[in-house]
């Protein structure tokens, strides 16, 4: 039996075909709760995921290759794979030592996926788009000149204005910096930049996440938050122009808040029995990525889902890498992907882009 037509139909790239990509998007579709919130596809390979059935001991489940998302039968124990590659594989008695390679074609087919569900993204054929993971390094032999999801989902997009925020139940963080040595931080933060991850985070709590009035925390550089210019002055010259900027703008935004403090006072609820119920901020601006990323994974490192903000298509992601030290070894856990899968459908019902 089919599900209704009003579900939005979410489209998951397979991501790097040698890592845990595969497995975990098949372990996540066994899920048959999400046949009752949307209408999945797989953007990938048939032949990679036959294979990864086969690993699973799967049988219940089978594959429905179409060419187009009319083809889609979005029901449950079924499949529907939107070819994009065709590695053909022959790996059944030998795929740790064969599969587990990236190389350049097995980096041309994440791409190609990638680029295929934006496509089908800006065209609305599907509500949101969902990545599993991918290697810069398989990224670079296929010829890409961006680093990673992100990058290349800003090009394509034509988005000047973005930001990467890590979400969960709990806590949800807002990147100023993202993946630079932390020598050039300091270096690389403007009142600008801050000024735009605030507005930016602001609207997309209210249109994507539906919190009607945000508080955001914004996160000082240096400890104590440079403790009147002891320990620093880019709180003094960058960081707080920024929130002041932001707040007379109308934006309930308080900082530049110390970092040691301000994750404990963000958290909702008690995650992990490591901290008690605050709440006081629906997210926190930081500097740089391990600032954010640190206390994040220690309340999410299962289910934190990675969401990129400002684009003109809902773009969820899992908050872990191809893990090619546990791949096509059927003991992946799909738990960020549900989540980035569930995230994907409330931001898409939420923006109604049905």
């Amino acid at each position: 039996m089919k599900r209704s037509k009003n579900l939005p139909t979410i489209g998951i790239t397979m991501g790097d075909p040698v890592g845990i990509g595969p497995e975990i998007v098949i372990k996540a579709l066994n899920n048959q709760e999400l046949y009752t919130i949307c209408k999945p596809v797989i953007i990938g390979d048939s032949s990679v995921l036959k294979l990864a059935l086969t690993l699973l001991n799967f049988n219940h489940m089978i594959i429905n290759s179409i060419d187009d998302l009319k083809q889609g039968k979005f029901m449950s124990n079924t499949l529907d794979v939107m070819d994009i590659s065709n590695i053909k594989t022959d790996y059944s008695k030998q795929l740790k030592s064969n599969l587990l390679k990236p190389d350049i074609k097995t980096g041309t087919a994440m791409l190609n996926y990638i680029l295929k569900g934006i496509d089908l993204a800006l065209k609305n054929q599907i509500q949101a788009l969902v990545t599993c993971p991918i290697t810069k390094t398989a990224l670079k032999l296929a010829g890409s000149k961006f680093p990673g999801h992100t990058e290349i989902l800003a090009h394509k997009t034509n988005t000047e204005n973005y930001a990467m925020m890590l979400a969960g139940e709990n806590l949800k963080v807002v990147l100023v910096t993202i993946h630079i040595p932390l020598s050039k931080v300091s270096g690389t933060l403007t009142t600008e930049n801050i000024i735009q991850k605030i507005k930016l985070t602001n609207t997309s709590l209210k249109e994507r996440f539906d919190i009607k009035s945000p508080k955001i925390a914004v996160a000082g550089l240096n400890p104590h938050a440079g403790e009147a210019l002891m320990f620093g002055n880019e709180e003094k010259k960058i960081i707080a122009p920024a929130v002041k900027f932001a707040s007379k703008q109308g934006l309930n935004v308080e900082g530049p808040l110390p970092p040691d403090t301000v994750f404990y006072q963000a958290v909702h609820g008690n995650s992990n029995d490591c901290v008690t119920n605050r709440g006081k901020y629906d997210a926190v601006i930081c500097m740089y990525h391990d600032q954010g990323l640190i206390p994040f994974k220690l309340i999410h490192f299962k289910d934190g889902v990675n969401t990129t903000l400002g684009l003109p298509i809902i773009r969820t992601s899992v908050d872990h890498g191809t893990a090619y030290d546990i791949a096509w070894q059927g003991i992946a856990d799909p738990s960020s992907l549900i989540q980035a899968i569930k995230m994907a459908i409330f931001q898409a019902n939420n923006l109604h882009v049905m």
